[in-house]
């Protein structure tokens, strides 16, 4: 169970480096490629797009700065309050963009927080 648990949180965490690599560096190119649409909103949500991917980037910071703390309680906490954080980012994305958000963003945290309880 311990190991499922690591390769969610790496999981996860390199999710967000994605997230935040796509929406800093190349919301423009890649972002337009993967949601689809006119190249003039892209051009127009950049620095937002930048914003959020740096939200991103902390995310997965967290998650990964829980695997080397050598505090097992300590880890665990930092585990639940960003998997939890990730878990609500993903919902509030399927509320106001796309269900699928839900499966790709909310789903493995989802299944973090309950390896973690178990």
């Amino acid at each position: 169970m311990e190991i499922v648990l690591k390769v969610l949180v790496i999981l996860v965490a390199m999710q967000h480096l994605f997230f935040f690599w796509m929406e800093t560096f190349a919301w423009t190119s890649f972002g337009r490629k993967t949601f689809g649409g006119k190249r003039e909103y892209f051009e127009q949500t950049k620095s937002l797009a930048a914003n959020q991917g740096v939200y991103n980037a902390f995310l997965s910071a967290g998650l990964i700065w829980s695997l080397f703390v050598g505090n097992l309680e300590f880890e665990a906490m930092l585990q639940v309050f960003f998997f939890a954080c990730v878990l609500i980012a993903g919902i509030v994305g399927a509320i106001t963009v796309s269900k699928k958000i839900f499966w790709i963003q909310s789903l493995p945290a989802l299944l973090g927080l309950l390896f973690l309880a178990i």
